[in-house]
Order: structure tokens, then sequence, then C-alpha cells
């Protein structure tokens, strides 16, 4: 399979567009922790040997490639949404408020946009929502690579704080482990209120929901 290319960045560089961002997010289905998202500005015609779509690659290989990106790009933005901004907005709202930030952050700004999947209504300049974007432009993969690397490290400093769900490993996804230890240990205060599993623990409903990974993730999420 081949992996992603610059062929969107060079399509939006021959009508004349200089300043092309990615941009991805990382942990829209966990039932913990923020939602991240970061906006990548790579130079003309730049190759990152390895970068590809983070959930197809190691941690400790996303931990290099975040340096490599750093390193190279003409700029990274990154932008967060907490919780409680998901608990209140809805996930997808959150996500846009995290791409949003991730964009006033960037610096230089970016005049063009390439956007893993989402749309974003009301933007200054032009943009495009790619399907499997992280899989097919090489600046979305940059992003959704370090959107991954800084929500995995915010999640290692809340493993020190809520220790007993292990966030350390699973960070914050509905593993079988992290359901068990939700049912043990009740929410803490950087679970998702809205979201399914969590939801039903706080309405004492526990006993009526299969300690299972099937079904969760963004799809878990309780209408509101």
């Amino acid at each position: 399979m081949v992996g992603p290319t610059d062929e969107f960045e060079l399509e939006a560089r021959r009508r004349g567009y200089r300043c092309i961002a990615g941009l991805d997010e990382a942990g829209r289905g966990p039932l913990a922790g923020p939602v991240v998202a970061a906006a990548v500005i790579l130079p003309a015609r730049c190759r990152l040997v390895g970068v590809e779509d983070s959930k197809q690659v190691s941690e400790s290989e996303r931990a290099r490639l975040y340096e490599v990106i750093v390193q190279r790009a003409r700029g990274v933005g990154v932008g967060v949404a907490t919780e409680q901004e998901i608990d209140r907005l809805n996930i997808l709202e959150a996500t846009r408020l995290a791409m949003r930030r991730a964009l006033a952050s960037l610096t230089p700004p970016a005049d063009c946009l390439l956007i893993d999947a989402v749309t974003l209504p009301d933007l200054a300049i032009p943009s495009r929502s790619i399907i499997k974007g992280d899989m097919l432009s090489m600046s979305i993969a940059a992003a959704s690579i370090v959107a991954k690397v800084t929500r995995d490290r915010m999640m290692v400093v809340y493993h020190l704080t809520y220790p007993d769900y292990n966030f350390l490993s699973h960070k914050g996804y509905g593993t079988e482990e992290h359901l068990q230890r939700l049912v043990q240990h009740g929410p803490c205060a950087i679970h998702r209120r809205t979201f399914a599993p969590v939801a039903r623990l706080l309405n004492g409903s526990s006993g009526r929901w299969p300690l299972s990974r099937a079904g969760l993730g963004e799809s878990s999420r309780m209408n509101q």
C-alpha cells in the first residue's frame, strides 16, 4: 500500500497557496481525557520517511517521528478541547474547537487547509476535507502523529494523578482493562460523562452492560 504523499499539497501550491497546513486530531474515541488537534505546515517537496497515519505506527516510532516533524516543519500548532468541553459540546464540535485552537497557535498562519475528514465551517481560508487524509496527505499524516504523541503524553501525566485507571497503558480508550477499572473505581475527573459506559455507571446501571470493547469509541457516546 502506498503511504501518504505530497500530491494534495502540490495541487494547492499550483493554485498559488504557500502555507498549506495539514490538520488532524487524536482522541475522539476514548472514554477519558481531552481531544487534541494538530496543524502542520511542511516545506515544499518535504519527504518524511516513515510518516503515515499515527494508528499504523508503533509508539516508539511515533515519538521518533514527532521529533523529526517538529524539526523539519515550517510551523506546528496544537489545540486541546477538554473532557468538560466534549461533554458540553459533543465530540464533533469539541474536535472542531481543538482544530481551531491548533490553527490559532500556528506560526506562520496557514493560507490553505487539508483536513482529515472533518469539515470546519466559516473558515477565512480555503480548506479541503479528505476522507482518510492521514493515509493520503503527508502534512495530514504529520499532524496525526503530532496530535497522537501530544495526547499520549498528556495521558501519561494524568496517570500520575489517577493511577487506579492505568491511563499509562490504554490512554483512556475503552479497553477491557479500562472498563474493569472503571467499574471498580467509578469515573474520575477526566472521564467523559456523556460517553455511554461512563454515563451508565453514573446512572447506576453498570450491571446491565457487558465488559467488552464492542461498540465503544465515538459511537458509544450517549445522545444529548
